[in-house]
């Protein structure tokens, strides 16, 4: 059994085909998924799919690199958060200063604020973060701390820096997830630091519709493919495919704090 721990379904790649995409995703044995909010007015459709179909989860919060959108305000984040219970996340949310150019740091004030905030919604509801972070490690962990995000933990989602930025997050609890990117053949710095990081604060996932892993890359990604990442990954590691499925499965349960019996 395989778990999609981070994935987009509201998303338009998906709007006809979703019948097809849940099918996939049963004939490959990925028994759940958790679609993640990206921002609020397409927050809905995530809440939606997560209420009409047992198998599926949703976040909510704003992405990092959603500038012109709504924000979200602490009593919004708390309040939604605790009144649906297949909402098991707050995110996904953190830094990104990948596009960031001839901006200067204070510019990007604004991400760091709207950061704070998920922050401090998950440790209020008790529910845990979904983390994104490009170009901008250092201040993630930083205000990860500041904020006491060790209290709730989380998941550092889509995960591509260090060993050495995994490791402090996974000294505040974290779980460190790997897409289809850890498959691509210019990712041998991501492969070496996913042989580092233990099976037991592991997660896969596809971040669907991108990042198609390996034989699939270029195409529409999808849910059913992360038993493509997972297998990658079990081959890396050189362990049963077997091993890592039921690991990663374990642990998106022990990481969302689900009832595995009440999920079957």
């Amino acid at each position: 059994m395989f778990i999609d721990s981070h994935c987009h379904l509201d998303f338009p790649e998906f709007q006809t085909r979703l019948p097809e995409v849940l099918a996939n995703m049963k004939t490959a044995k990925v028994e759940h998924a958790l679609c993640v909010s990206v921002d609020l007015p397409d927050f809905p459709n995530v809440l939606k799919l997560a209420q009409e179909h047992p198998h599926l989860y949703a976040s909510v919060g704003v992405h990092p690199d959603y500038e012109d959108t709504p924000e979200p305000s602490l009593e919004f984040l708390v309040e939604t958060a605790l009144k649906h219970p297949k909402i098991i996340a707050i995110g996904e949310t953190g830094l990104d200063y990948y596009r960031m150019g001839d901006r200067s740091y204070e510019s990007l004030d604004w991400q760091r604020n709207r950061f704070r905030t998920h922050i401090r919604a998950a440790v209020s509801t008790r529910k845990p973060l979904i983390i994104h972070t490009r170009s901008a490690s250092a201040d993630t962990i930083k205000i990860l701390k500041e904020e006491g995000a060790d209290q709730i933990g989380g998941v550092m989602h889509c995960f591509t820096e260090s060993y050495e930025v995994a490791k402090a997050a996974m000294d505040m609890g974290f779980f460190i997830s790997f897409s289809g990117i850890v498959t691509f053949k210019s990712a041998k710095d991501l492969q070496e630091t996913c042989k580092q990081v233990p099976l037991d604060r592991m997660l896969i996932e596809t971040d669907s519709p991108y990042l198609a892993p390996i034989p699939y890359r270029g195409k529409i990604n999808e849910p059913a493919w992360v038993a493509k990442v997972g297998e990658f990954i079990a081959q890396l590691k050189g362990v049963p495919i077997e091993e890592l499925a039921s690991s990663t499965s374990n642990n998106f349960f022990k990481c969302f704090q689900i009832d595995r019996a009440i999920s079957s």
